[in-house]
């Protein structure tokens, strides 16, 4: 089976974390300009792509019980839902020019093309909260939300099915390259990214495994969906260390952290496009 190891086993996360990206990322990804003057930039966004990934969006807000506080992580669902297309949400501002998920066509190859690109994101998440550039990133270890140890357990099906398993790809590479600069230079917007690939995976990702087990796997539940324990319990337990997080930023960061979601949108659609490659 091809390795997927994340790309930081290639280079330090050692550095002390700045708010600073100096540098762009390799293969042509979005410019990391300073974040403070980025807050105030417009962003953007190729529509089409926007259109794929909101289908992976995070998911729907939850109401809260009598008068509990909404916390930071509230407004990053805020941010996520209006990204969705106007049929997906009841909040999403998105036209879609792109056909439903029912209507896709997806092949094996193009779906394990799509499942190792997200093991590697999932790995460069997994190693990056493990080695802790910034010390809070280790209230991230272990929440149960891991995805990297299911992805090789399906990754070995496929290869025991007589599939071969490809190299990680051009959008997955790029997008975990991203991620590392983010770690060490970026914290507020990491967490963004942390965020939005975990919890979009647990809402519209596991209708999207749905749907392609549906059409190319006769109906087989792959350990990608499947989690050890409470989701639900899960989830409120990240949303939780989020807002404690949080809680110590400025506006300013928490604002940065929200100008970040449309990117996270970005580099996802392309990983999500694969399965129709």
């Amino acid at each position: 089976m091809a390795s997927t190891a994340p790309i930081s086993q290639t280079r330090s996360l050692s550095a002390a974390p700045t708010r600073r990206v100096s540098k762009a990322p390799s293969l042509k990804t979005p410019s990391l300009q300073p974040w403070a003057h980025r807050a105030r930039s417009p962003l953007w966004m190729p529509l089409r792509t926007a259109v794929v990934v909101a289908a992976t969006a995070t998911e729907m807000p939850k109401k809260h019980k009598g008068g509990e506080e909404k916390g930071f992580v509230d407004e990053m669902r805020a941010v996520a839902m209006k990204l969705h297309t106007k049929d997906q949400a009841k909040e999403g501002e998105k036209e879609s020019d792109a056909p439903p998920v029912a209507k896709w066509e997806p092949s094996i190859e193009g779906y394990l093309k799509f499942l190792v690109d997200s093991k590697l994101v999932f790995d460069t998440l997994e190693t990056i909260v493990n080695k802790a550039p910034c010390p809070w990133y280790a209230e991230f270890r272990n929440t149960g939300l891991e995805r990297s140890e299911q992805l090789a357990k399906d990754l070995e099906w496929f290869k025991q099915e007589g599939h071969a398993i490809p190299e990680p790809s051009t959008p997955g590479i790029t997008y975990a390259r991203y991620l590392e600069e983010l770690a060490e230079k970026d914290p507020p917007a990491f967490i963004c990214h942390f965020y939005n690939v975990y919890f979009a995976h647990t809402a519209g990702g596991r209708m999207i495994g749905k749907k392609v087990a549906e059409k190319i796997l006769n109906n087989k539940e792959l350990e990608f969906y499947k989690w050890d324990g409470n989701l639900s319990q899960l989830l409120q337990g990240v949303r939780n260390k989020i807002n404690r997080v949080a809680s110590n930023w400025s506006r300013e960061e928490k604002d940065h952290c929200l100008e970040e979601t449309e990117k996270s949108f970005i580099y996802s659609g392309e990983i999500l496009r694969l399965i129709l490659s």
